[in-house]
C-alpha cells in the first residue's frame, strides 16, 4: 500500500515536472526567435540550469521504476552539483558564500568519485 502511494506521488511529480520542462522549452524557444529578451545573460543561464534540474529529477524517477524502485545515489549528486552550480551564478555578490558553495561541489565531485571507484571494484 506504501509503495503504491510512492509510486502514484512519484508519477504525478514527473508530470508536474514535465509540465514545467515544457514551459522552460517555450521560453527558450521565443527567446530563441527573439519574441522575448531575458534581461540579463544570468536570467538565461539560471533558466537553463533550471532546465537541467527538471530534467535530472525526471530522469532520477525513470530510474527509480527501471531499477525496480531504488533511488542511484549518483542521480542526487548530479542534482546536487547542478544547483550548487546554479546557486554560484546567481547567487555570487559574496565570495565567502561562493567559497562554500565551490567546497559543496568538490565534496559532491569526490563522493561521486568514491562510488563509481567502489562500484568498479566490485566487478
Amino acid at each position: 500500500m506504501l509503495q503504491q502511494i510512492l509510486n502514484v506521488s512519484l508519477i504525478l511529480l514527473a508530470i508536474t515536472l514535465s509540465v514545467l520542462l515544457c514551459k522552460e522549452i517555450i521560453y527558450f524557444i521565443a527567446y530563441a526567435v527573439e519574441l522575448q529578451q531575458a534581461s540579463n545573460n544570468y536570467e538565461l543561464l539560471e533558466r537553463i540550469l533550471v532546465f537541467f534540474l527538471y530534467f535530472e529529477f525526471i530522469a532520477l524517477i525513470v530510474k527509480y521504476f527501471q531499477e525496480s524502485y531504488h533511488f542511484p545515489l549518483r542521480y542526487f549528486l548530479y542534482i546536487g552539483i547542478t544547483a550548487m552550480v546554479r546557486l554560484i551564478i546567481v547567487y555570487h555578490d559574496n565570495p565567502l558564500h561562493t567559497l562554500l558553495y565551490t567546497c559543496a561541489i568538490l565534496v559532491l565531485v569526490l563522493s561521486y568519485y568514491i562510488i563509481s571507484a567502489a562500484a568498479s571494484r566490485k566487478h
